[in-house]
């Protein structure tokens, strides 16, 4: 019997834990994202990017990631 109690408990507390990281999750999803504009460090060209670029590294539009990204 203290087995199934435990076990219960265990579930409760399992599932508690979930909701809360749902509702963290949805509320990081309700925030409208914010871009920064660079230039591309490989050609040139104008492009938005989800993360404030840090000085003295190269950032790269989307196709010039692709071809600098390592597998």
């Amino acid at each position: 019997m203290l087995a199934r109690t435990a076990c219960f408990l265990h579930r409760i507390q399992a599932s508690k834990k979930s909701k809360e990281v749902k509702k963290l999750n949805s509320r990081y999803e309700d925030r409208p994202r914010r871009m920064y504009k660079i230039t591309c460090s490989d050609c040139g060209k104008e492009a938005e990017v989800p993360f404030k670029p840090t000085e003295g590294r190269p950032v790269y539009c989307r196709e010039c990631f692709q071809k600098h990204r390592k597998y």
